[in-house]
């Protein structure tokens, strides 16, 4: 069993920056992708970005792309989510998810989820 651990959100001031982290438990994380998904109350989890086994593929919602970048260390089982120039619009609980044989922004594709992180940001 893989567990997912999220950390690094919090409040921050509207352009400013955050890093999420998320640390996988087990011997086989550099056998699958990862992603960053997030949601609001009272909507459905929408994806951010995923990236795939190697590193090598990344991929993004337009709503992030050129702001947020995502990246991963396998040697360190960790998944990262650079976030800049953040917009209050970004406000909500950011998961990591693993466990798809690709990056992609299908949620049904991952297996493992983390309990979310709170990101806020303040206009």
């Amino acid at each position: 069993q893989v567990q997912l651990v999220e950390s690094g959100g919090g409040l921050v001031q509207a352009g400013g920056s955050l890093r999420l982290s998320c640390a996988a438990s087990g011997r086989t994380f550099s056998s699958y992708a990862m992603g960053w998904f997030r949601q609001t109350p009272g909507k459905e989890r929408e994806f951010v970005a995923a990236i795939s086994k190697t590193g090598g593929t990344t991929y993004y919602t337009k709503f992030v792309e050129g702001r947020f970048t995502i990246s991963r260390d396998n040697a360190k089982n960790t998944v990262y989510l650079r976030m800049n120039s953040l917009k209050p619009e970004d406000t909500a609980v950011y998961y990591c998810a693993g466990g798809s044989s690709i990056a992609t922004s299908n949620p049904v594709q991952y297996d493992y989820w983390g309990q979310g992180t709170q990101v806020t940001v303040s206009s």
